[in-house]
């Protein structure tokens, strides 16, 4: 797209410079309230800006129907052909949005995503070498970049068992899961739970995810009878 006039005044404005810089470095589909979040803006002034980036062919959007009573959310993205001024995200990025707004698309469901990451996880415990769920757990965790920090054990309601907590201090998907929560956040929780089963000697005992209250953690029962 060459940048002509009505291209250069859309962006000319500071507010609609930064929000068009938020859609162009995003990884997907942005709503109204979450632009007014990031820029610190009431979602209304947002949607005026929106209208004039969308009038110089900039941006476009779309309705999604979450299944739930009311009006449709309708989520903004950077029109085909529009530049990205050096903010566009990397392709590995770009391409984790993509598919998974295609899941999204086709149905999938949490339990699907918990399926894929539990395979995914079981194939992660099979290679490490450690000899504790909990260690292999947090061996994986680090390499992912999740920068897990894991509890001292505490006495699980279990005979025998105790429970580690195991705490995330950064997501390197927390974008993704933001847009999709149900669905990364979940493949996730499975890919923890493949990486424990097939370490062995323990169990997943919960799972905190970004939509639920406390902060995202996860909780490993290890140390019962019956177990390695």
């Amino acid at each position: 797209m060459e940048l002509d006039l009505e291209v250069l005044k859309a962006l000319g404005d500071e507010t609609r410079y930064a929000m068009y810089r938020e859609m162009a470095s995003s990884t997907a589909p942005l709503s109204a309230q979450e632009l007014a979040d990031a820029l610190g803006l009431h979602a209304n002034t947002v949607r005026l800006h929106l209208e004039r980036l969308r009038d110089a062919g900039l941006v476009e959007s779309e309705a999604v129907h979450r299944g739930t009573v009311g009006r449709p959310q309708h989520l903004y993205f950077l029109a085909p052909g529009a530049p990205g001024l050096g903010f566009d995200p990397p392709a590995h990025a770009l391409l984790a949005g993509l598919l998974a707004a295609m899941a999204e698309r086709l149905g999938a469901n949490a339990e699907d995503a918990a399926d894929t990451g539990f395979v995914w996880g079981t194939e992660a415990g099979r290679r490490t070498r450690s000899r504790s769920c909990v260690s292999a757990l947090v061996g994986e965790l680090e390499r992912l970049g999740f920068e897990p920090v894991a509890d001292s054990p505490a006495p699980d309601p279990a005979p025998g068992a105790t429970s580690v907590r195991i705490d995330f201090l950064h997501c390197p998907f927390r974008e993704l899961a933001e847009a999709y929560p149900e669905l990364v956040c979940n493949l996730h929780r499975g890919l923890c739970e493949g990486v424990v089963d097939e370490a062995g000697g323990g169990s997943i005992a919960a799972f905190s995810t970004l939509y639920d209250p406390e902060p995202c953690h996860v909780s490993v029962a290890v140390g019962y009878p019956d177990q390695e």
